[in-house]
């Protein structure tokens, strides 16, 4: 009799293991993604101090602001394109030497 249950409990384990992999993770939300970019370019040489604003909708983000240089302006797209959860960069960063 515990053989049978054995058995039979043996296929429900990969779904039970799924659910509890699947449970443990948090949804990456568009307040998380804004947060981690934000995090990213003040933790960056290039770009620290910039006026950069992360705007999220569905995992795409829009980039505004200011910077002084073309190096920056381009760094602040390929930080922002490495942070887990982006699906796509729309940079509308304005370069405004000083």
């Amino acid at each position: 009799m515990n053989r049978r249950r054995v058995l039979v409990s043996l296929p429900l384990l990969p779904s039970l293991a799924l659910v509890s992999w699947a449970a443990g993770k948090p949804p990456i939300t568009d307040d998380f993604i804004s947060d981690s970019i934000r995090e990213k370019l003040s933790g960056d040489v290039t770009v620290k101090g910039a006026k950069i604003d992360p705007e999220v909708k569905n995992g795409v983000v829009t980039l505004t602001g200011q910077v002084a240089t073309e190096k920056q302006k381009n760094k602040a797209e390929s930080l922002t394109k490495k942070v887990k959860g982006v699906k796509s960069v729309v940079n509308k960063i304005q370069i405004t030497p000083p």
